[in-house]
């Protein structure tokens, strides 16, 4: 049978790590690995990025080996935040050798400029650097957010200002509601985008064509989110894997398709699902990617029918 179920990442160590043929013939040399341009910032990006999420209630010694195995499989691109339990922490200590070598992308959900600052260089502190090279206003989830972080004393002022003193690089965000990216990036002239780019949302649910398109026009830098996803988890079940809070595509072949219907657009990178196991599948379908056809496209469709996408603008 071509579809297999991805085992659940509970042990500790290295077995833990969800090692695949993809890492295993690695050493400890840093690899190549294929980059894009990120918008117009000057910086080109693993094409997969690092969901510091990975880390979250897994020890020290884990984070570490995982990181560095990324990182030696050609990973530059790092994402984290502060809402991601205690992953934070975690991926501070395990970057560090690797810090100037990688491009470090952190979020927060405050909307206040009191509070953003706070976590800004509680973030800072806790990742061990004095920069970020892009900070984000995470999960926007609805136009009253938008309007709050750009209302006085909201906090795009601290946005604004840590870029100027050199505290960030780039500003960006990420959003779960269209016209909530919509409006975010008609205030201001953002470096990047953080965004559900998903076969199932797209085909079926019509959301994320028109963020992206307005974001592409604009030169952003598109970063994915959700290429691998397929559906919510129902009432009463329980979460397959516990730093993931929908359903992925298991299916391998699938899964790959997934993979590379997102990566056929003008998108810089995607960052997996938040188990290291589908963050291991996900190098493996770059290492060969081809743009998906159209024949593969209507499998997809089929694949999704009977599973209501994650973001939809439907009534």
């Amino acid at each position: 049978m071509k579809r297999r179920k991805f085992l659940e990442n509970a042990a500790l160590g290295s077995l833990a790590l969800g090692l695949t043929s993809f890492e295993k013939d690695r050493n400890k040399t840093h690899t190549e690995f294929p980059k894009r341009k990120l918008g117009k910032t000057g910086e080109s990006l693993s094409i997969i990025g690092f969901g510091g999420i990975i880390l979250n209630d897994n020890p020290q010694e884990y984070a570490n080996e995982i990181v560095a195995k990324a990182f030696n499989s050609g990973i530059n691109y790092f994402d984290i935040a502060p809402s991601y339990g205690n992953a934070l922490p975690k991926l501070g200590p395990a970057l560090k050798s690797y810090r100037k070598d990688c491009f470090l992308a952190c979020k927060t959900m405050e909307r206040t400029a009191q509070g953003a600052e706070k976590e800004l260089n509680e973030s800072l502190q806790a990742l061990q650097t004095d920069h970020f090279d892009l900070y984000q206003l995470h999960a926007l989830s609805s136009t009253d957010e938008v309007e709050k972080a750009f209302a006085p004393g909201g906090a795009m002022e601290v946005f604004s200002k840590a870029r100027e003193k050199g505290k960030v690089r780039f500003l960006g965000f990420s959003a779960h509601d269209e016209e909530a990216a919509l409006l975010a990036m008609s205030k201001f002239d953002f470096d990047t985008i953080l965004y559900p780019i998903n076969f199932n949302c797209w085909m079926n649910g019509d959301f994320g064509p028109r963020a992206f398109e307005t974001a592409k026009s604009k030169g952003m830098g598109i970063l994915a989110l959700k290429a691998m996803a397929m559906t919510h988890i129902k009432a009463g079940e329980t979460k397959p894997y516990k730093n993931v809070w929908y359903r992925p595509v298991e299916d391998d072949d699938m899964a790959g398709l997934a993979l590379r219907y997102t990566l056929s657009e003008e998108v810089t990178a995607a960052i997996p699902p938040g188990d290291a196991q589908f963050f291991w599948k996900a190098l493996e379908i770059v290492r060969d990617l081809k743009p998906i056809t159209q024949s593969e496209i209507e499998r997809l469709n089929a694949f999704a029918t009977g599973n209501p996408p994650l973001f939809s603008t439907k009534a």
